[in-house]
């Protein structure tokens, strides 16, 4: 994820910003132009609407916004909805079907921070052309999530089924993902991660299944036709094999060959995200000895660039840039006593599996209608207006 900057004065500016600490100017993020913006009340129009603020407009502004219902209920949200949409909710969170019981207060933090991890999801697959920014009549693109917490006899289970994402809210609890993260022997665990995670069963479905490419997938990561209930069984019993880091991202992905899809598929959307960000912060990195000669001195400079900006990025120049990205971050959260924010080494067999998916990312955006899946029904008002609803319902 970039960083902004105010269009109105030029200050720096986060994702999550709802207000420009130098300007003052009022913020909200635009999903068509995939931007945060300075906004000001929309000029002779009813109270409730806004417009680009007027000092950056080259021309009369012809786009009118309302803030997500989210944001005027609840402080929950910043992106806008166009004013013509007829959904009360931004394009990420009418994704969302079934929340919490909001009466909770705990719950109303834990779900703020999923919405925050989801809507940057939504960005990213919006920026590789997997998901609308502006899906029509109200409508939603991408899978549903439904954000539930444990009951009594009722133990909630992330996961994807059929386009439905479920994440158990207990994730959103630093402590508890921090313990269940030990309990699994697992080195990364973040609100983010199992998002991504998930999404890639859901694009498994639209670009593998449904794009006629599963005999490619078998040649890449295996037959997914395997038990999958059996094999994640072994997993947990056994554990992933002694060996498994010559062929997979994490030691989970080798439970089945949905789940090194879904592994290895998170890995790629963090890979295009913080290759952003580090374009962002015009990032050059310089590792010694990393030219390749044998003099121990020699020190090879890396310039990062944003994956987001070439229409046909190459898969070897994104892996030339993360390789030393990957070490500057780790090395800086050593510095401050962290530990490595990207503990995974990628080996021949593990990048072959993520070019696949780049290619099969790419493949899907040069489709004429960029490849999305039909749109389901969203006429029910669980669809378009996810209201708080008791978890377990």
């Amino acid at each position: 994820m970039k960083t902004f900057r105010c269009d109105h004065c030029g200050h720096p500016l986060f994702f999550e910003n709802v207000r420009c600490l130098q300007c003052g100017s009022a913020l909200a993020f635009l999903p068509h132009r995939l931007a945060l913006c300075a906004i000001e009340p929309a000029e002779g129009a009813a109270p409730g609407l806004w417009q680009r603020k007027a000092a950056h407009r080259r021309r009369p502004a012809h786009w009118q916004y309302r803030l997500c219902r989210n944001h005027t209920d609840h402080q929950a949200c910043n992106f806008a909805v166009p004013a013509n949409d007829p959904n009360e909710y931004c394009v990420s969170c009418r994704q969302t079907r079934v929340l919490p019981d909001l009466s909770v207060p705990e719950n109303v933090e834990r779900w703020y921070r999923i919405e925050v991890a989801k809507r940057r999801l939504f960005y990213t697959l919006a920026h590789l052309g997997l998901v609308s920014v502006d899906p029509p009549n109200g409508e939603r693109d991408g899978p549903v999530f439904e954000f539930l917490a444990d009951t009594p006899g009722h133990m909630v289970m992330t996961g994807h089924a059929n386009g439905l994402i479920t994440l158990n809210i207990a994730e959103a609890d630093d402590a508890e993902r921090v313990k269940r993260r030990v309990q699994l022997h697992e080195p990364y665990r973040t609100l983010l991660g199992h998002l991504r995670h998930e999404s890639g069963h859901y694009y498994w479905d639209r670009l593998i299944d449904e794009g006629g490419r599963v005999d490619e997938f078998r040649r890449v990561f295996g037959d997914e036709s395997v038990d999958y209930g059996e094999s994640l069984q072994r997993h947990y019993a056994n554990g992933a094999p002694a060996d498994w880091k010559n062929s997979f991202v994490s030691a989970y992905a080798t439970s089945h060959p949905w789940e090194d899809w879904a592994e290895t598929w998170a890995h790629y959307l963090h890979m295009v995200d913080l290759l952003e960000t580090a374009a962002s912060y015009n990032t050059k990195v310089e590792i010694p000895g990393g030219g390749g000669t044998p003099a121990p001195d020699d020190a090879a400079e890396v310039e990062v660039d944003d994956p987001f900006e070439r229409s046909e990025p190459d898969f070897d120049r994104l892996v030339e840039q993360w390789v030393p990205v990957t070490l500057l971050v780790n090395s800086l959260n050593r510095s401050l006593g962290q530990e490595d924010a990207y503990p995974f080494a990628l080996t021949p067999v593990a990048l072959e599996k993520l070019r696949f998916i780049h290619q099969v990312i790419h493949d899907h955006r040069e489709q004429p209608d960029g490849g999305k899946p039909e749109q389901d029904d969203t006429s029910g008002p669980a669809m378009q207006t996810p209201e708080p609803v008791p978890a377990g319902a």
